[in-house]
């Protein structure tokens, strides 16, 4: 099941998304967390914190859930 996650800006970075959907608790833990976790954007994998999410992404993280960005 995938859970919607809602922004309210054009373009939102891994990092930021992270916390916005309670998957880290705070913005300190994005790096660690991707250097431990597999996390895929679209389908393609990648650890970039500042990677940019626009409204439609999709966010796989095996280990936690799938997220669609949503307005």
């Amino acid at each position: 099941m995938e859970k919607n996650v809602s922004i309210e800006t054009e373009i939102i970075t891994l990092g930021q998304f992270l916390k916005l959907a309670e998957v880290i608790q705070s913005g300190g833990m994005a790096k660690w967390f991707l250097s431990e976790h597999d996390v895929f954007v679209n389908g393609e994998q990648d650890q970039r914190r500042g990677r940019k999410l626009s409204v439609g992404d999709r966010i796989e993280i095996p280990s936690v859930g799938n997220f669609v960005i949503s307005r």
